[in-house]
C-alpha cells in the first residue's frame, strides 16, 4: 500500500464530490397532491421530472438527502449488457421476455441520451464499448453461450479474443455504443425541471407506511402525511411491501469501488469479468485528471471478509492491471437481487395498483431505474406498456425462484443462528481509534464504535427488521445485517433498509 495520505480514509463517491445539492426542508404538515414519489436517486427522481412534465402535482420524499443513495454510488454504466445473463432469462423466461428485457434496457439508455442532448445536460456523457471478459476455459465457454444467446434474442454483439486493455483472457464480448455519465450531473438538472414545473421535494422525511385505498395515504415517521392517488415506492427496498414479504424474495449485495490515477494510459471502453471475484473498469475524467474506477468484490451484505480488505484486493488489481499512482476516492454500494434476477416494477400486489414499486436492479439500476420510471409514467396516466407483464412484481417463475427462495432463506436462518450463538471477542477497552468491533456490556451483546476523537459510540446489535445480529463493517464503518442486507450508522441511524427503525443506541450505559 502507498503511504496514508494516499489512501482515502473514509469512503466518498466521486460523483459527490463538490457538488452540494441544495437543502430541502423536513414535511412537518399533512398536504394532499397527485402522485408522491418515495426515494431521491434516478428512479425517484426520473419518474417525478416525468410526472411533473404531464402536468400532475408531484412531491418527492426523501429519508436523508436526494442523490446520495445508491445512485450516488454507482460505477454509472448506461448499458444493457449486464453480465452472463441473456443465454439465463433465454432457458428460464423465453426468446420473447429476454428480448423485451433487452429492449427495455436499449430505449432506457436512449432516453438517456436524447434527454442529454435536449436539455443540453453536461455530464460526462460518452458513448462506449462494453465489454464481458472470461479468464479461465470455464468461463469462456459461459461466454460462448452467451454469445449464442445474443445471436437468437437479435442483439448486436461480437465475441472477441483480446481487449483494448492490456489484459489476457480467453475470450469476450463487446457490445458496442453502450455508454458512462456521471449521474449526478445528470439527475441535478432533471430536478430543477421538476421545481419549475411545480414538483414539491421534503429532505429529511421517512416515509413508514401506507393507509391503502382509492386515495392512499402516505405516513411519515413523524406523523405528517400526504394524501395523493398513486404512491411509487422508489427507495431502493420498498418502505411498504403490502404484506408481499419482499425481504424473503430479495437478497442484497455490497460491492466496492477504487478511482485511481494509473501509470499506464486507459484505453477507453467499459470492462466486467464474467468470473468471481468481480472486476470491474471504466474510466472518468476529474478536475482535468483521467481516473479509472476499478469495481468489484461483491459479496452479500454482513457476510463479506474484513470489508477494507475488499478495497485492497481491488487497489491490488489496479496496480497489476494499470500500475497505480495514487488512489483517490472509494466507495461501496449495495444493491438488492429478485429470484429470477428480473426487477420487481409495478404494483406492490396485484390488489393495489395504485402503489407501485420498482427494486432489485441488480447492480444496472442506471438503465434499470430508468426504465422502472418510463414504466411508471405509463402506470400513471393510464397508458399501456409493453413491458409492464415482464417487470410486473407479482409474476413466479417456478424455475429459477423456488430453488433461490430455498437457498436464500436457508442461508438467513443460518446467518440468524450463526449471530445469536457468537461469542464477543473483544473489550471496550481493548478499541484502538477508528476501530469497531461486537462486544459485551452488562451481560448483553453490543456494538462499540470508538472514534477518531475517543469517543465511543454504542448500540444494540439486534438488527430492528427481523432481529439478526449486525456486524461491523470496517470499510464503511456501518453496521450490516447479513440476514435481510439493512444498514445503520454508527449511532444506530438507518442507512439502508428493510429496517425502518434505528439500532437501540446504549451509548448512555458507558456512563
Amino acid at each position: 500500500m502507498t503511504d496514508k495520505n494516499a489512501w482515502p480514509q473514509s469512503p466518498e463517491p466521486i460523483w459527490r464530490v463538490g457538488k452540494q445539492q441544495s437543502p430541502h426542508s423536513a414535511l412537518t404538515e399533512n398536504i394532499e397532491t397527485d402522485v408522491v414519489v418515495v426515494g431521491g436517486g434516478i428512479t425517484g427522481i426520473t419518474s417525478a421530472y416525468l410526472l411533473a412534465k404531464e402536468g400532475l402535482r408531484v412531491v418527492l420524499l426523501e429519508a436523508n438527502q436526494v442523490l446520495n443513495g445508491t445512485t450516488g454510488h454507482t460505477t454509472a454504466k448506461i448499458t444493457a449488457q449486464h453480465d452472463l445473463i441473456y443465454d439465463e432469462f433465454l432457458n428460464h423466461f423465453g426468446k420473447e421476455n429476454a428480448q423485451l428485457y433487452y429492449r427495455a434496457n436499449v430505449e432506457a439508455l436512449k432516453f438517456i441520451k436524447q434527454t442529454i442532448d435536449q436539455d443540453s445536460i453536461s455530464c460526462s456523457f460518452s458513448e462506449e464499448d462494453a465489454y464481458l471478459y472470461a479468464t479461465t476455459p470455464e468461463y469462456a465457454r459461459k461466454l460462448t453461450n452467451e454469445m449464442r444467446a445474443y445471436q437468437q434474442l437479435g442483439i448486436h454483439g461480437e465475441f472477441v479474443n483480446s481487449l483494448p486493455l492490456d489484459l489476457p483472457i480467453k475470450a469476450g464480448i463487446k457490445m458496442p455504443n453502450q455508454a458512462q455519465f456521471d449521474p449526478v450531473a445528470y439527475l441535478t438538472p432533471l430536478l430543477n425541471s421538476f421545481l419549475q414545473n411545480g414538483g414539491r421535494i421534503y429532505e429529511k422525511t421517512v416515509a413508514v407506511d401506507v393507509q391503502k385505498g382509492t386515495n392512499p395515504v402516505v405516513v411519515t415517521k413523524n406523523g405528517s402525511t400526504v394524501t395523493c392517488k398513486h404512491v411509487l415506492a422508489c427507495s431502493h427496498f420498498p418502505f411498504y411491501d403490502g404484506n408481499a414479504l419482499y425481504f424473503s424474495r430479495m437478497y442484497a449485495e455490497a460491492s466496492y469501488v477504487v478511482a485511481a490515477s494509473t501509470k499506464s494510459e486507459f484505453p477507453g471502453g467499459m470492462y466486467l469479468s464474467a468470473e468471481d471475484p468481480k472486476r470491474s473498469m471504466r474510466s472518468h475524467t476529474f478536475n482535468g485528471e483521467k481516473l479509472v474506477l476499478f469495481g468489484g468484490e461483491s459479496h452479500k451484505t454482513g457476510q463479506g471478509n474484513r470489508l477494507s480488505d475488499h478495497y485492497k484486493a481491488l487497489k491490488f488489481f489496479a496496480e497489476e492491471t494499470l500500475g497505480v499512482k495514487n488512489v483517490l476516492y472509494r466507495w461501496s454500494a449495495e444493491d438488492f437481487y429478485t429470484l429470477d434476477k428480473l426487477p420487481y416494477i409495478g404494483p406492490v400486489t396485484s390488489k393495489q395498483d395504485n402503489i407501485l414499486i420498482a427494486t432489485g436492479f441488480h447492480k444496472w439500476g442506471m438503465t434499470n431505474g430508468t426504465t422502472a420510471a418510463l414504466l411508471f409514467k405509463d402506470y400513471v396516466m393510464g397508458n399501456t406498456n409493453p413491458y409492464q407483464d415482464l417487470f410486473s412484481p407479482s409474476r413466479f417463475y417456478a424455475d429459477p425462484s423456488i430453488k433461490t427462495f430455498l437457498v436464500q432463506n436457508a442461508d438467513v436462518a443460518g446467518q440468524f443462528v450463526k449471530g445469536k450463538l457468537s461469542v464477543p471477542k473483544k473489550k471496550i477497552s481493548e478499541l484502538k481509534q477508528d476501530e469497531g468491533a461486537v462486544v459485551r456490556i452488562n451481560g448483553r451483546r453490543a456494538g462499540a464504535y470508538k472514534d477518531q476523537e475517543g469517543s465511543v459510540h454504542l448500540v444494540d446489535t439486534t438488527c430492528t427488521h427481523l432481529y439478526c445480529e449486525v456486524e461491523w463493517n470496517d470499510g464503511d464503518r456501518t453496521w450490516d445485517c447479513p440476514c435481510h442486507g439493512s444498514r445503520f450508522g454508527v449511532d444506530g441511524k438507518v442507512i439502508e433498509g428493510p429496517a425502518d427503525r434505528p439500532l437501540t443506541n446504549l451509548t448512555d450505559e458507558l456512563e
